[in-house]
């Protein structure tokens, strides 16, 4: 079964890779600033529904069905939704609000199943993980924003990369963290008729 991946970010696909999924990577180029909601958990999931249904609208439909994943993550501070934070300015601000903090990274999941008959069927949910990050010094925050790491992803920080070191603990799906929740997504692929295993890109045996 195709399975595409409506997201150009690095991390969730090398993490579907691991997983045993082989991603076709289709990037939904839309405008995030078109969604305003409010509430973090839910705008992750509205923009993940945006980027699926635009891929899912363009993409070829072939002779089986295929399955489209859009994900968007946003860290909540205090309630308060932060993504990425574009700028070293920017970066260095939030690394100075939330150093020895603790928040939670909302990861938005939207699902589609088209069928060649054009008929569609989708799902959404978010997965949330609390983060606690390390009380790091103004040094150490200086020195990772030159890094250019955080600038490009959500929350200003990865947990797969320089800012390892600065995350002390997670509760919940690490992979979350990372962009996609593995669990999450079987879940939704089952619901949508679709077995996990099936997905799977196994090697032949010799």
């Amino acid at each position: 079964m195709r399975f595409i991946l409506a997201s150009q970010s690095p991390a969730r696909l090398s993490t579907l890779r691991r997983a045993g999924l082989a991603p076709e990577v289709i990037v939904s180029g839309v405008d995030e600033d078109t969604v305003t909601t409010a509430d973090p958990a839910l705008l992750a999931c509205d923009l993940a529904e945006l980027k699926a249904t635009a891929v899912a609208d363009r993409a070829r439909l072939g002779t089986e069905p295929d399955l489209v994943l859009g994900c968007d993550s946003v860290l909540d501070i205090d309630g308060v939704a932060h993504g990425k934070p574009g700028t070293r300015a920017v970066a260095t601000d939030r690394w100075r609000a939330m150093r020895g903090r603790s928040g939670v990274l909302h990861t938005g999941h939207h699902l589609t199943r088209r069928d060649p008959d054009g008929q569609r069927h989708s799902v959404s949910r978010t997965a949330s993980t609390t983060v606690h990050f390390a009380d790091l010094t103004d040094a150490e925050i200086e020195a990772y924003v030159a890094t250019g790491e955080p600038l490009s992803v959500a929350g200003g920080f990865t947990i797969d990369g320089y800012g390892a070191g600065f995350i002390t603990g997670v509760e919940g799906d690490h992979h979350n963290v990372v962009g996609v929740s593995v669990p999450l997504l079987r879940e939704l692929v089952r619901h949508v008729g679709v077995e996990w295993p099936s997905l799977w890109q196994v090697p032949p045996t010799e």
